[in-house]
């Protein structure tokens, strides 16, 4: 039986596809190539699995549930990994329907075809962003309430998934924090500092660089969405993937000189709406049921980025 990755062809999707073709498992990648960055960059996060054996793509769209049907017609499936989502907080105070349509109505189709298929599990993508704002770190029971209409969606998507839990559908919202690596998106933060770094371009900070994130490796993170797929939940449950040390961007942008070799030019900003000052999961829930524990901390993880980063630039 296969497992469906929903978003495969993005960054945290396309690693996480390659570990389970890894594992012997038969994956089926479900992805319409939104245009919110380059398609070119999805299609080359899949050039290493494209003509495997038990690798299928499926080009779809979530937010269409016939299409979705359409596209999984046939298929025997054992659980579905659902990772396609419209990214990015500040974004999505411009757009909010458009978070809305994609990240609930989305989830909600597939969590609905989960439940028509006799899926027995399902693994939500969720976000940090459901917190907003803290103070320390923080456990799947704390109160939730978002900053932004991006965050919101991602909780309004833990909702409806929830609700479709029972019946044989066990249903686990894996909340990532700040994931970076190897394919990130151009947009966030790390690949916006690096690019800034190579150009001679000035990087932009905000809340006087101050502002501290759990950044959390791409390996680290697949690793512990592999163990939600494998551990004995039942129900719903909730759980935080994050490395549990936050870092200042100051620091951040201090380690990636010094894999650079390049000086910064930094400027200071106030603080956008909808970014908190802090993120800081407490993982002790993913320690105790799934055996999660991350291992690859900020530096090397950085390191590693960075030797990909300047490889893809010479190719």
């Amino acid at each position: 039986m296969a497992v469906v990755v929903t978003g495969g062809a993005g960054f945290i999707g396309s690693h996480l596809v390659e570990r389970l073709l890894a594992q012997g498992r038969e994956v089926i990648c479900l992805d319409n190539f939104d245009p919110f960055y380059p398609r070119r960059l999805k299609e080359a996060n899949l050039a290493g699995v494209l003509g495997h054996p038990r690798f299928q793509l499926a080009v779809a769209d979530v937010r269409s549930s016939s299409r979705l049907r359409a596209a999984l017609a046939g298929a025997s499936v054992e659980a579905v990994v659902h990772l396609a989502a419209r990214p990015g907080v500040r974004p999505s105070f411009r757009q909010p329907l458009a978070y809305l349509r994609a990240n609930v109505l989305g989830t909600l189709n597939v969590a609905r075809l989960c439940r028509e298929m006799g899926v027995r599990r399902l693994v939500l993508g969720s976000s940090s962003s459901v917190y907003g704002a803290v103070a320390g770190p923080v456990d799947e029971d704390a109160p939730c309430r978002p900053l932004s209409p991006y965050g919101a969606s991602k909780l309004a998507a833990e909702a409806v998934a929830a609700a479709c839990a029972g019946t044989g559908l066990t249903v686990a919202a894996a909340r990532l924090f700040t994931v970076y690596g190897p394919r990130q998106r151009p947009d966030m933060a790390i690949g916006r500092f690096a690019a800034a770094l190579l150009r001679g371009r000035p990087i932009v900070l905000y809340g006087d660089g101050l502002v501290r994130r759990d950044f959390t490796f791409v390996d680290d993170a697949v690793d512990g969405l592999v163990r939600v797929l494998e551990a004995p939940l039942t129900g719903f449950q909730a759980l935080n993937l994050a490395s549990g040390q936050p870092t200042p961007l100051r620091e951040v942008v201090g380690l990636l000189e010094g894999l650079l070799g390049r000086r910064a030019r930094v400027l200071l900003r106030p603080l956008p709406e909808g970014d908190p000052p802090l993120t800081w999961g407490d993982i002790g829930r993913a320690r105790r049921l799934l055996g999660y524990a991350p291992c690859v901390g900020l530096e090397e993880g950085l390191r590693r980025y960075v030797d990909w980063l300047l490889g893809e630039r010479h190719d």
